[in-house]
């Protein structure tokens, strides 16, 4: 399903893809990614020795991320730079002042951005947006921190005139799932793409032929096998820290990505929406 034409970070497709690839093709990715400077000079034997595999791991290994072959993934590291994301005031610590750590936090997201940024595949984001456009309704499902953001989406294409619904609770979510048809679009908001309530739903969503598009941090994760179409997310996060805001911040710059390319496919109709809208909810402000 999903396609890499477009060069992309190589290091942020590596935490996209990591959980999914096998043990000798994980032993390939640490090498890479604690010697990205080093390997972009090494060949794919040299490579494969440093990791202690065969050859044809470290070509499957660069076919998984969706390189057309070693060269491919060595030319994209080249063009990336030779050297991971390094964040200009270190990481926070607790002894950080508050204008410290301002600075802290703001580097790290402004690195979320960028490797969304990087993430982003300009034929699969287009595709979105045109089913999206021509969708009988729109929903958008989300657990959790996940729903949250499902939930600012659906104001969001409500104000551009799309019948737009959301869902957060695992019930309703799959009622929901139950009832759509051909020519509805279903947007399913995972940061893992591991949440069982919302993948066992875009399940039976799927087979009731709505069109599926999925936005995850995970490119292979089990949410996606369902998906027509995948947007990359990059927030960071782990066991401790689910919902974390960097990943919401990723979430949110997708889907201002694809909200902002539809309306500006279709101006006439985004325009009045937005002004029939601002003008139902005018007389709320003082």
């Amino acid at each position: 399903m999903s396609r890499v034409n477009y060069p992309m970070n190589p290091d942020v497709m590596i935490t996209s893809i990591f959980q999914s690839l096998t043990k000798s093709e994980q032993k390939v990715a640490e090498v890479v990614r604690n010697r990205l400077k080093e390997a972009v000079y090494w060949s794919v034997s040299d490579l494969s020795e440093h990791a202690g595999v065969g050859e044809t791991t470290v070509i499957r290994f660069c076919r998984k991320l969706g390189y057309r072959g070693y060269q491919d993934f060595k030319l994209a590291v080249a063009q990336n730079g030779t050297e991971s994301t390094i964040q200009e005031y270190g990481e926070v610590q607790d002894d950080d002042s508050m204008f410290l750590l301002a600075q802290k936090v703001t580097a790290e997201n402004k690195a979320t951005l960028q490797n969304t940024v990087s993430l982003v595949h300009p034929e699969s984001m287009e595709e979105a947006a045109n089913k999206i456009i021509v969708a009988n309704k729109i929903y958008l499902f989300g657990v959790g921190a996940s729903g949250i953001m499902a939930q600012q989406a659906q104001y969001r294409f409500m104000r551009l005139g799309y019948h737009a619904e959301c869902a957060s609770d695992s019930h309703v979510i799959a009622m929901n799932c139950s009832l759509v048809r051909k020519g509805d679009v279903v947007i399913g908001l995972s940061t893992s793409g591991s949440t069982k309530d919302l993948v066992d739903a875009i399940a039976i969503a799927k087979s009731n032929g709505a069109y599926i598009i999925c936005i995850t941090n995970h490119m292979k994760s089990p949410v996606t096998k369902h998906g027509d179409v995948a947007l990359l997310t990059s927030g960071v996060e782990d066991p401790l820290h689910g919902g974390a805001f960097s990943s919401l911040i990723s979430q949110m710059h997708v889907l201002d990505m694809l909200t902002r390319y539809i309306e500006r496919q279709q101006k006439d109709k985004s325009l009045l929406a937005l002004q029939k809208t601002a003008k139902a909810v005018s007389d709320k402000l003082y």
